[in-house]
């Protein structure tokens, strides 16, 4: 059932495609739209942050750096909200120095928010009160979500809800720690460990009684990774229990899914993770399908490569100047952002291995500007896929 509605999903975003003329104006380059029979959708509350459009950029490790959060934010008309990477308490507590570089914010940002991992209630009541005497923090998430074996054998990221009380006392401490200052505090969680290992809906009755203004869940198990197809009838399930807002996640790569997302399960806002993988443009779309307008943003070769050019400068400077590290951050990036488009194998891999501004620039200005991208390709998920996977968990977890 639900990979037939991913299905027609990726196909009502092929058919808006194949009805419209690429636009070849200056970026973003928005297929022209029609208006939607929904409307406006909006805004979401979280304790005492508003966002007037529910839309969320979540937070992923070696992307959502602030160059990366300005260039969504822009294409987001500077609404919604957009996460920065996750950072441990544990690393914060130690005054680690990448940590704390993960926390910088650029001026360009409305919104100051960040994710925190942990699985000691103290450690993450005192890493917050380290952070908030050195960062303003405006939105703080819990990581409850992260299926990566090093994190969940500590008992850590989609494993930690399992254990109940642990995960009442690590809430309960981090709403503790902001006492007194106008942060929002959500918990972001998956479905459970696996199939037979559901905690979604206890865990979002645990986060709401802990004072948590908001759970962010994404449909699918820790075994699922991010493969598969999201539930998002266990979205809707959790809605329906809960009286604080639920915000979706799972599966929306259009303004189209977004849109699908709220009215199918209910739910309060939408975040977007692997969708927006080179693709920063996506937030245009969002903002415009919860505006009431459906449009897909295509655009051509060489407007990817204006985009490519601001990421990487802004890279530098979060850098502090070192091109070299810039462009090896900027990697992964590369790909996504070159997905579809037929530059060739040896341009691409050309621009894999430039190590300086110079160079890459050099390289992206010898490609075909009006190049367009294979539309399949365009209207397809993004991001690591797959089957089931092994959750690795401490001795007698379960």
């Amino acid at each position: 059932m639900n990979s037939e509605k991913s299905e027609l999903r990726k196909e009502r975003n092929r058919q808006t495609l194949l009805k419209a003329k690429i636009a070849k104006s200056s970026f973003p380059s928005p297929l022209p739209g029609s208006a939607m029979q929904e409307g406006k959708i909006g805004p979401l509350c979280l304790g005492p942050l508003k966002l007037q459009t529910p839309m969320l950029l979540s937070p992923m490790a070696g992307v959502t750096n602030w160059p990366f959060r300005v260039l969504c934010q822009r294409f987001g008309k500077g609404e919604g909200m957009y996460v920065a990477e996750m950072v441990t308490a544990r690393a914060l507590i130690a005054g680690n120095e990448k940590a704390f570089r993960l926390l910088s914010f650029s001026p360009q940002e409305k919104l100051h928010s960040l994710q925190i991992y942990g699985i000691n209630p103290k450690a993450v009541s005192l890493a917050l009160k380290i952070v908030l005497d050195k960062v303003h923090v405006d939105h703080i998430g819990l990581n409850f979500g992260c299926p990566v074996p090093k994190i969940t054998r500590r008992g850590g990221g989609s494993a930690l809800p399992w254990k109940y009380d642990l995960f009442a006392k690590v809430v309960g401490a981090a709403k503790k720690a902001c006492t007194g200052a106008p942060i929002a505090v959500t918990a972001k969680i998956r479905t459970g460990i696996d199939e037979d290992h559901k905690t979604y809906l206890e865990a979002g009755k645990i986060a709401q009684e802990e004072g948590a203004d908001g759970v962010i869940l994404h449909a699918r198990s820790c075994a699922q990774y991010y493969g598969g197809h999201s539930n998002w009838e266990e979205i809707k399930r959790l809605k329906e229990e809960l009286s604080i807002p639920v915000i979706g996640n799972g599966d929306v790569f259009s303004g189209r899914d977004a849109v699908e997302m709220m009215k199918e399960t209910g739910c309060d806002g939408v975040a977007v993770g692997r969708g927006s993988q080179g693709r920063p443009w996506l937030f245009s779309d969002i903002f415009a399908a919860f505006n009431g307008i459906d449009q897909v943003t295509v655009p051509t070769l060489g407007q990817v490569v204006c985009c490519i050019k601001e990421h990487f400068s802004m890279m530098v400077e979060f850098m502090e100047g070192d091109e070299q590290r810039a462009a090896q951050a900027m990697r992964s990036h590369f790909g996504w952002y070159l997905r579809g488009y037929p530059v060739g194998g040896e341009a691409r891999s050309a621009v894999m291995q430039s190590s300086s501004e110079d160079e890459l620039f050099s390289i992206l200005d010898s490609l075909d500007p009006a190049l367009e991208p294979d539309e399949d390709i365009v209207t397809s998920s993004r991001g690591r896929s797959g089957f089931q996977k092994k959750v690795h968990l401490p001795y007698g977890w379960l």
